[in-house]
């Protein structure tokens, strides 16, 4: 969840067959639901949330789709390296090495990441990735705080999430994609002080359901 300038933003909800999740689909509210690919640990909870809240879906076209043959109502189509104006900010769909297809086995578009500029402050999701050097780029604007996953298996690990910091650059980095299950599982607390030796970001790290704050 995001919260920025009083919207209400949900990242790949995944909560109501997570094992880690402390709350439940019908426990949470959104305006804009942000969908980076189609695995179904990144989209099982979409269409109930956004039946319900009638909430936006933002994701690449495929998704939009085939959310849309589902009965969702509401979507906003991109591509990658394509960017649209939100209530909230600006959204643009960047490059993730990764896979995507959704639940029943049709093809999810290509798998994304969302680089979120939001009053104060830059934000990079890589989302599902491995490493790839045009991250640099993407923090070439400067990053507030950039979320990066830390898995391995399906991801990026943690050594080359190191990597990805001294590309990207950001102020801050907070790990994704970890501990869920035993394949992805990872000391994110070794992880974090390798950040804070090896680069010039701040950790971040939260229990499931915890929260933080990019204000002062």
């Amino acid at each position: 969840m995001i919260e920025t300038a009083g919207h209400k933003l949900l990242l790949d909800p995944f909560l109501d067959d997570s094992p880690t999740a402390p709350v439940r689909a019908a426990d949470v509210s959104a305006e804009f639901i942000l969908v980076s690919h189609g695995h179904f640990d990144h989209v099982s909870d979409v269409k109930k949330i956004a039946e319900r809240t009638g909430a936006k879906l933002i994701a690449n076209y495929e998704i939009c789709e085939w959310f849309q043959q589902q009965g969702v109502k509401h979507v906003d189509p991109m591509n990658i390296g394509g960017a649209t104006k939100q209530p909230f900010g600006r959204v643009k769909l960047t490059v993730a090495h990764h896979s995507s297809t959704m639940p029943d086995g049709a093809a999810g578009g290509d798998p994304g990441g969302f680089l979120l500029e939001l009053p104060g402050a830059r934000i990079y999701f890589a989302c599902d990735t491995a490493l790839f050097s045009d991250m640099k780029l993407i923090g070439a604007g400067g990053l507030d705080l950039a979320v990066l996953p830390i898995g391995d298996r399906y991801t990026m690990g943690p050594d080359d999430a190191i990597i990805a910091i001294d590309l990207l650059q950001p102020k801050r980095v907070a790990p994704a994609h970890y501990n869920t299950w035993p394949p992805i599982a990872q000391d994110v607390h070794a992880w974090a002080h390798r950040v804070r030796i090896e680069t010039h970001a701040i950790p971040i790290v939260v229990e499931p359901g915890g929260k933080f704050s990019l204000d002062g």
